[in-house]
């Protein structure tokens, strides 16, 4: 895989976290875990994303 696909991949990895903690936050009860866990991995992905970019 090339860089510049792999960060493709990593941006798009990254929207669906964004929208999954959305659909979670829209929820009448959002689990506050599920969150917290979604908001870990996409801050994960965004420090890839930086890592890839510099290389």
């Amino acid at each position: 895989m090339s860089t510049t696909a792999h960060i493709e991949a990593l941006k798009e990895k990254h929207t669906a976290l964004e929208a999954a903690i959305h659909d979670e936050e829209l929820r009448p009860h959002p689990d506050d875990d599920a969150i917290s866990n979604l908001k870990k991995q996409k801050l994960l992905v965004k420090d890839e994303i930086q890592r890839a970019v510099r290389d």
